[in-house]
């Protein structure tokens, strides 16, 4: 889909409702684009999503918090499509966030979030994870991937 002549909110709503129809699609540990769209992993789910609609935003969860839209202030602020990152179990690190972020969301409105998620099941020698694309709530996410870095608004 194409974002000209559409309002900002309409477009939102398009990427929200776009991001849905890929809940029970398989997750897998570190997919690349030629893996989507019939597996991802969580970076790769928010990236291909917006990719549908000519954003371009960077592959990893820590390259899309520091360089994916504009960062909002606060929870109170978020809107639906903006991406929300965790520190999660396995955080990536860089000198923009020393805390980490592992994992990112894209939330739908209503306390609701739309991810890739998995449960790691074997780490050495190769890591393997199962889940899918699963709609469950924010403050849910929130709570298991804890903390919230920070928050970021591509449309």
């Amino acid at each position: 889909m194409k974002k000209n002549n559409i309002s900002k909110e309409d477009l939102r709503i398009a990427v929200v409702e776009f991001a849905k129809q890929f809940v029970g699609i398989p997750y897998k540990y570190g997919a690349t684009s030629k893996d989507a769209p019939n597996a991802f992993d969580c970076s790769g789910f928010t990236q291909y999503i917006y990719s549908q609609f000519d954003y371009k935003i960077p592959r990893s969860t820590i390259l899309q918090a520091e360089f994916a839209g504009k960062k909002i202030g606060s929870i109170k602020n978020i809107l639906p499509g903006d991406l929300v990152f965790l520190h999660s179990t396995s955080g990536h690190y860089n000198k923009k966030f020393p805390q980490g972020i592992g994992h990112v969301a894209m939330y739908l409105g209503n306390n609701k979030a739309i991810h890739a998620t998995s449960k790691r099941y074997k780490t050495y020698p190769n890591i393997i994870e199962k889940g899918s694309i699963k709609i469950e709530s924010l403050s849910k996410i929130i709570q298991k991937a804890k903390p919230l870095v920070i928050i970021k608004r591509i449309v």
